[in-house]
């Protein structure tokens, strides 16, 4: 195992003093390491925190460090490729990427896929990269780093899962609304039809859609988990929906609805209303170490409508909870609904396993 601080030290002796990344499970003790540094920056996807970086270092020639889980690096490909690259405007960066799916850990199946040609598209990217295992890596990556400030090239570390560990105990995470996240999902479920299909957002909410059916036998609609993907579970959910005449409900998190804002924008314009949007606003990215997302600050009545949607919902407690989601749910218009929620309160959730027949039994 690596201590967190003597990675973060490494870098700080690089004179690479700005971070910006998204929260990842593997990197959670570097993120929550970084949560007090002025110059830390949670974006929103991949992308963003690399373009992000690339402004610093065109603002004070130093250079930044990116944070990601192996799964965005698809995210970063086009400011990568089309800016930062070597050939392009050669500008230095350093990524630090949480390794889900490595081919030496048993991991789920969509981090495996991922996992397997990790390495293979970094090499693509013509991206040196060290992977972090033991003390004796850091001072391997120590010599990628300076190489690349010499050569104003982009390095990368790969770390696999609890392999970063940190000396302080992590504080809880906050919670910054009430309403309790399984009263919520099961009264959703309890009263959908039968003909309802749900499209649930990666992370804590698939997972605990699962767990509450099993939990409570609640059969009333068909689910389609989104095990990756963060971030476009609106977006298949349109597509769902435009040739299905029965209510499709998207259940997102505010760190996907933030991941790729511009998609709610094609769901105000195109869909119909048998699209019923729900938002589990946390202001937290819960499933990865709870880093707040700033969801809190966003006026979501002012924005859903000015994006297309005819009615905003919005729940901040249990009371007349039913009697609130039944109003949404036979809403005849385009309808956005926002839940003020707590951080998931249920400990071991399963993952989905038998991934096609998931699939298989979501189409029929």
């Amino acid at each position: 195992m690596i201590e967190v601080e003597g990675l973060i030290n490494l870098l700080k002796k690089n004179k690479c003093d700005f971070f910006s990344g998204v929260p990842d499970s593997v990197l959670k003790h570097f993120s929550s390491s970084l949560k007090n540094n002025k110059k830390h920056i949670i974006a929103t996807n991949e992308g963003a925190a690399v373009s992000i970086g690339i402004g610093q270092y065109l603002s004070t020639k130093k250079v930044p460090v990116i944070y990601m889980q192996n799964s965005g690096l698809s995210n970063a490909l086009n400011p990568l490729i089309s800016i930062a690259h070597k050939k392009v405007y050669s500008i230095p960066l350093i990524l630090v990427i949480g390794w889900r799916g490595s081919p030496s850990l048993k991991d789920e199946p969509q981090h495996n896929v991922k996992g397997k040609i990790t390495r293979e598209l970094l090499r693509l990217l013509g991206i040196k990269f060290t992977i972090l295992r033991s003390k004796p890596d850091l001072k391997k990556f120590d010599k990628q780093i300076k190489l690349a400030k010499k050569n104003k090239s982009i390095v990368a570390c790969l770390i696999e899962n609890k392999v970063l560990a940190k000396k302080a105990k992590i504080k809880p995470k906050r919670d910054f609304y009430s309403l309790e996240k399984e009263l919520f999902l099961k009264t959703l479920l309890q009263n959908l039809s039968n003909k309802t299909k749900v499209i649930s957002s990666t992370g804590y909410n698939s997972r605990e859609l699962m767990y509450l059916r099993k939990k409570f036998q609640i059969k009333k609609g068909k689910d389609f988990y989104m095990v990756g993907g963060m971030g476009h579970t609106s977006s298949v959910a349109l597509g769902y929906s435009m040739n299905n005449k029965n209510d499709t409900v998207c259940i997102d998190g505010d760190g996907s609805f933030l991941m790729h804002l511009g998609s709610i924008k094609s769901a105000g314009t195109f869909a119909g209303k048998n699209y019923k949007y729900i938002l589990l606003n946390n202001n937290t990215h819960d499933s990865v170490g709870g880093q707040v997302t700033y969801a809190n600050k966003i006026n979501l009545e002012k924005l859903s409508k000015s994006l297309g949607f005819k009615k905003y919902y919005c729940i901040k407690n249990s009371k007349n909870l039913k009697k609130n989601i039944l109003n949404f749910l036979l809403s005849k218009k385009l309808s956005f609904m926002e839940v003020k929620i707590a951080n998931s309160k249920t400990k071991n959730l399963p993952r989905p396993k038998d991934l096609i027949k998931i699939k298989n039994q979501f189409m029929n």
